[in-house]
């Protein structure tokens, strides 16, 4: 089979390598579609710990396929099923994993990050992931197509949950990344009353809007001042930072209304982790502050729910469709923010 490999820092090659044999704790996924994503691209450009010549890695981890061979003690899941991966894998024993947080389990595993991914034709699913429930049966609404950003979508739908959204809340989102415009869906569906996106590239405000006319977009230039005229000088209820920048973090109390809620998604450079932050504001307005990473599989299943209900049009931020074969130009355009999504689809 095919398969989409990673040697080290900036070296990847599409290799043939043999389809992977299951025993009878485990399943073997026919793979129909995979999305690129940042962490894909991070690895490729940094390399990866344990990862080099000697020890390749199939990377991609939000993934989609069918299920092709059970192992005769799998009773769950049956051959021809339609299924999406949620790639974190729990020991299962710990406190976090007996809580359902499996995926802060100190000790996980992950597709396409310690194991094998789904940038290939077969993707082998190991006994713990079939037990933790990482498998999800799709609904006949959802496309394959769709079910590879129920991961991404998944993340979004943990921090979301985690600070909370009430119906009317004006909610600020700054970046218009992927991300971004995943959180203005959910912030949408959840009842927000305006939703206001933030970046500093116009193009990407304008491609945003085609996907979500509802939008208020705005650039980053005296966006304070900004925020204050859209909102009548309340601020916003909830703001989400949606991208690697610790100066969004910094300024992001002075956008605030009092009471409101802060979401800091996704992390920072090491380099630039620590943020200066005025506490004051904090106090007295209030403010509750939030931070999250990845997603549980309620979470997960959640996720795959409200897109098959069409409430989330999230097939809207696929851009680019490639074979397996012209992966590395998937990973040039993702490299170099060309389209939205960028998206490996086999037969």
């Amino acid at each position: 089979m095919k398969a989409v490999r990673l040697y080290g820092k900036e070296k990847l090659q599409l290799d043939d390598v043999e389809k992977p044999v299951i025993n009878e704790n485990e399943m073997l996924l026919k793979v129909k579609a995979a999305s690129l994503c940042g962490t894909d691209v991070r690895m490729y450009k940094n390399g990866y710990s344990g990862v080099d010549a000697d020890h390749p890695l199939t990377l991609g981890h939000e993934v989609s396929g069918i299920i092709a061979e059970v192992g005769t003690h799998v009773t769950s899941y049956k051959v021809g099923q339609r299924v999406s991966v949620a790639p974190n894998i729990g020991c299962g024993n710990c406190d976090q994993c007996v809580s359902g947080n499996t995926h802060l389990c100190a000790n996980y595993q992950a597709f396409g990050i310690s194991l094998p991914g789904g940038f290939a034709e077969y993707l082998k699913i190991p006994a713990a992931a079939i037990q933790q429930g990482n498998i999800t049966l799709l609904a006949d609404e959802t496309s394959f197509e769709q079910a590879a950003l129920i991961e991404p979508f998944s993340c979004v739908f943990n921090g979301q949950n985690i600070a909370a959204i009430y119906p009317g809340d004006t909610v600020l989102i700054i970046g218009g990344g992927p991300i971004g415009i995943m959180h203005a869906m959910l912030a949408f569906s959840q009842g927000a009353s305006q939703v206001i996106l933030n970046d500093r590239h116009e193009e990407r405000l304008a491609a945003a809007t085609k996907i979500l006319p509802k939008l208020t977009v705005l650039t980053s230039e005296d966006l304070a001042n900004k925020i204050s005229e859209e909102t009548q000088g309340q601020g916003v209820n909830l703001c989400i930072v949606a991208a690697p920048s610790p100066e969004a973090q910094t300024e992001s109390m002075h956008y605030m209304a009092t009471n409101g809620r802060l979401l800091f998604f996704g992390g920072l450079p090491k380099d630039r982790e620590n943020v200066p932050l005025n506490t004051n504001i904090l106090h007295y307005k209030q403010l509750r502050i939030f931070g999250c990473t990845r997603a549980s599989i309620s979470s997960y299943r959640t996720s795959e729910k409200l897109i098959a209900s069409g409430q989330v049009p999230i097939e809207r931020l696929i851009t680019n469709r490639y074979p397996i074969e012209e992966f590395k130009q998937a990973l040039e355009n993702a490299e170099k923010s060309v389209g939205l999504k960028n998206m490996i689809v086999l037969n």
